[in-house]
């Protein structure tokens, strides 16, 4: 891989990375450490005929692996909470900037789901594919998410609840 090419990928993708990271490490430090691991072995790799969305699904399954590696090694330093860090992880509104904060308060599996499908677009099959688990389980994952999600924040006030098939993302930065 060329400079100009990991240039033009940490460009298309570099944040994607770095949130994804942030989701699943919520420790500021350890996410910049991955997205700069991540980038470093896209540089080792061989990526002729690489289109983009293969390039994105390889970051997508290095930052993950990367995390997973981080994770085992967290419980013996500590770490910095999405709260302490909010210009990185807050949204814009106050109604969002609850709901993520109630994200970030998930377990490490519900929040990669949710940050997936919510925050990047992606789909349940294309989630499961990325994570190396059935489309059902992601589905599952994000159902479970939702109930925690509904208890964490008080329910509804009008008493509805969201409809599991909304496919509405407010934040997704995904290219159709």
């Amino acid at each position: 891989m060329t400079e100009q090419e990991l240039r033009s990928a940490m460009a298309a993708h570099g944040d994607t990375v770095y949130r994804l990271a942030l989701c699943r490490l919520q420790n500021a430090a350890d996410a910049e450490d991955v997205y700069q691991e991540v980038f470093l072995r896209l540089l080792e790799q061989r990526t002729g005929g690489w289109d983009g969305e293969h390039m994105k699904a390889w970051l997508i399954r290095a930052t993950v692996n990367r995390c997973a590696d981080l994770g085992r090694l967290r419980k013996r330093r500590g770490t910095l909470s999405l709260e302490e860090v909010p210009d990185l992880a807050a949204p814009g509104d106050e109604q969002a900037a609850e709901l993520w904060d109630a994200v970030s308060r998930l377990p490490e599996k519900l929040r990669t789901a949710v940050h997936l499908f919510y925050g990047e677009g992606y789909e349940s099959g294309e989630i499961g594919a990325l994570l190396g688990v059935p489309a059902a389980t992601v589905r599952s994952r994000l159902r479970r998410a939702r109930g925690e999600l509904r208890d964490l924040l008080g329910g509804f006030e009008d008493g509805k609840s969201i409809p599991e098939d909304d496919r509405r993302r407010p934040y997704a930065r995904r290219a159709e």
